[in-house]
């Protein structure tokens, strides 16, 4: 990924509300399934991470990109936003952005 599709990503997020939320649980079977699922709908989704969970928001991040297969996009403050493109019906393709 580019920083100029990096970038046309983040301004798609600017709107965007958390559609997923990490607590003190960490990151689950049940969150990651869930991640893939709104991936598969969404491609581009914001995640919370509040404060009781194990991690920051960057190695959050990280941990959930590998396991849902997806690219970071940007963290601020307590928020991560993750692209990956759809397998079918892909509506936000890099190659476009």
């Amino acid at each position: 990924m580019t920083t100029k599709q990096r970038a046309k990503l983040r301004a798609m997020c600017n709107t965007m509300e958390p559609v997923l939320q990490i607590g003190k649980d960490g990151i689950t079977d049940n969150l990651a399934k869930q991640c893939w699922d709104a991936l598969e709908a969404r491609e581009l989704i914001k995640v919370n991470v509040q404060k009781n969970a194990p991690y920051t928001a960057r190695e959050a991040c990280e941990l959930l990109c590998e396991r849902v297969h997806a690219e970071p996009v940007q963290t601020i403050g307590n928020r991560f936003s993750i692209y990956r493109q759809a397998r079918k019906d892909s509506k936000i393709r890099l190659e476009d952005l």
